[in-house]
């Protein structure tokens, strides 16, 4: 879309707009025909932002959101103030801080799903290659289910450069891999960390693997060969969040 705008289609993605950046939402384009509960709750969000509500046909909405199911609903916005840098992330680094780097993540789904788990997680941010990732679209944000307003997702121009970075601003890294020797339940995830993960089927790249401090393996105990990446993303910053919670308590 010109002018740097882009659009936001679907009851999930749109409500967290709102939320979190109503002031960059220029106009909100509605299924005139749709009058439910949940389209009046989000027309009043949107009156109440002072947002310009406009009624139009399905086609509208459909030329409007592309091949995003819009579910009666498309807003066109002003790139929110999410997007921070590294060096954002860097200073304000805790006891606390998680981080996920996806090393290839190309499919803009995965990348959204990702978004949706490391949000859940309470991740300070997404990190991906700059050229070797999928970017911000309305398809992640909808795969995102309203979390691409809520983490930053940093595009870096050098992967392994930035994991340097994080190293020594006193990040701890971990890479999951498929031929690890350890498994990830061997690991103290408590201090500051990264996860790295690779594309389904491909995994991390040899330089990034060698910037990891740990590699684990998710125990599988089934027959299937690898997980998506957002089911891995999930498994690893919950195990990090049960350490920490665990270590809270005692």
């Amino acid at each position: 879309m010109a002018d740097g705008k882009r659009t936001i289609a679907g009851f999930h993605a749109v409500t967290a707009r709102l939320r979190h950046a109503a002031d960059s939402i220029e106009a909100l384009y509605v299924d005139a025909q749709r009058r439910d509960a949940r389209m009046r709750e989000l027309l009043q969000r949107a009156q109440a932002a002072g947002i310009r509500v406009i009624a139009v046909d399905g086609q509208r909405l459909r030329g409007l959101a592309g091949e995003v199911p819009h579910q009666g609903v498309v807003a066109v916005c002003h790139p929110a103030q999410l997007a921070r840098t590294l060096d954002d992330v860097l200073s304000g680094v805790r006891q606390d801080t998680l981080l996920l780097l996806l090393d290839g993540v190309t499919d803009p789904r995965n990348l959204g799903a990702c978004l949706r788990t490391a949000d859940a997680a309470g991740t300070a941010a997404v990190i991906v290659p700059r050229d070797r990732s999928a970017a911000m679209t309305a398809v992640v944000a909808k795969a995102a289910a309203g979390a691409a307003e809520t983490i930053p997702l940093i595009a870096v121009t050098n992967l392994a450069r930035a994991m340097e970075d994080l190293k020594q601003a006193g990040i701890w890294i971990a890479g999951a891999a498929g031929d690890a020797e350890r498994s990830l339940y061997e690991l103290d995830l408590t201090g500051p960390l990264a996860w790295a993960l690779g594309a389904e089927g491909e995994g991390l790249r040899r330089l990034t693997r060698e910037r990891c401090d740990w590699l684990a393996r998710i125990p599988m105990a089934g027959h299937v060969e690898s997980l998506n990446v957002s089911v891995a993303a999930g498994i690893c910053l919950f195990e990090t969040c049960r350490q920490r919670h665990g270590r809270a308590e005692r």
